[in-house]
């Protein structure tokens, strides 16, 4: 896995997958599992790398050429 995910990409998914993680918190009955969504981002905030930008084409990570 290639990192495809840059500083700023990196620190905008954490704050939202934070935010939509609180939500398990705040939410109640079987709505409060809909937090639980917000690791998706954390998780690839952690690992430098998002299988949807894989897919699409994308990379936000700055990469410096050897050229």
């Amino acid at each position: 896995m290639k990192a495809n995910i840059g500083s700023t990409d990196r620190a905008i998914r954490i704050v939202i997958g934070i935010t939509v993680l609180s939500l398990y918190f705040f939410l109640e009955g079987g709505a409060r599992y809909i937090g639980l969504i917000g690791l998706v981002p954390i998780l690839t905030a952690l690992i430098n790398f998002c299988p949807a930008y894989s897919l699409l084409g994308m990379n936000t990570c700055k990469v410096k050429s050897n050229q």
